[in-house]
């Protein structure tokens, strides 16, 4: 007896490229080639706290030597920039989903952030960035007493 994989081939997706993609496991771009034409961009997430505003990038395959960031006209820019390895340009890939590139993102930044304290580790293939608050934008607590 032989097991033959069968997926149905779902009602929802009736676009050539989706019942390509289904039956062959594999996108157009893949065979016509796309390496130049994508936009690396690390996923993100932001957290505001109330004394903080934490962002963490997911950038695994980076060195931290190969981050920057800064403050420029009320910004965060994140960069990360990373060297096209010569034997990475002479490989021909028929499949190719895991990508280590060079990006840049940039963030406006509240008037609420302190931008002399900003902070940057980089741990586990994600980047986090700590962007304080200023004294006076965090939250005051006041006791009052009751007489």
């Amino acid at each position: 007896m032989t097991l033959l994989k069968f997926q149905p081939i779902p009602a929802t997706k009736t676009t050539p490229f989706n019942l390509f993609n289904n039956m062959f496991d594999r996108s157009i771009a893949d065979f016509v080639g796309h390496d130049g034409l994508t936009n690396y961009q690390p996923a993100v997430n932001v957290v505001e706290a109330e004394n903080a505003y934490y962002l963490e990038f997911a950038a695994p395959g980076f060195n931290k030597s190969e981050f920057s960031a800064r403050v420029e006209n009320d910004q965060l820019i994140v960069e990360g920039k990373r060297e096209v390895a010569a034997d990475q340009t002479e490989k021909r890939y028929t499949r190719r989903e895991f990508q280590v590139a060079s990006f840049q993102r940039t963030f406006k930044l509240p008037k609420t952030v302190n931008q002399d304290a900003v902070q940057a580790v980089y741990e586990n293939g994600v980047l986090k960035i700590t962007l304080d608050k200023k004294a006076e934008a965090k939250p005051l607590q006041k006791t009052i007493e009751i007489a």
